[in-house]
């Protein structure tokens, strides 16, 4: 089994950071462009793509800064990470996404990003 290496991917989002928090945070952002349904239940979420539920702990929340989920049956040290980074001069807004995959899935799973986070701005209307 081939080792995962950790990625990062920045996009720009014309958004305020509390409203983009709450896409990143909640099971109603959530679902509206991350999975078709997601469910809350003691800091565990379930997402669920066309009838497959996967679950994820939360690991880290920094209020309309970060989030940070562990899907339960993968590794300690795998998580993947949603950062709201904001330029301190310009106010522009980013989002930082941080995730795990081997070698020969980083380009698969970054095009995967690029289609869900493109989703997520034209929900917020960004």
């Amino acid at each position: 089994m081939s080792e995962k290496k950790k990625f990062t991917i920045e996009y720009e989002i014309k958004s305020s950071p509390r409203i983009l928090f709450s896409f990143l945070s909640e099971p109603n952002g959530l679902a509206q462009w991350f999975a078709d349904d997601v469910n809350i239940k003691d800091q565990v979420y379930t997402f669920t793509w066309d009838g497959d539920a996967q679950k994820a702990k939360l690991l880290t929340v920094k209020e309309n800064k970060l989030v940070r989920f562990k899907w339960v049956d993968d590794d300690p040290q795998f998580y993947f990470e949603m950062e709201i980074l904001q330029d301190e001069l310009t106010n522009d807004v980013a989002l930082s996404v941080t995730d795990f995959a081997t070698e020969d899935a980083i380009a698969e799973r970054k095009l995967i990003w690029d289609n869900q986070i493109e989703y997520l701005i034209s929900v917020l209307g960004a």
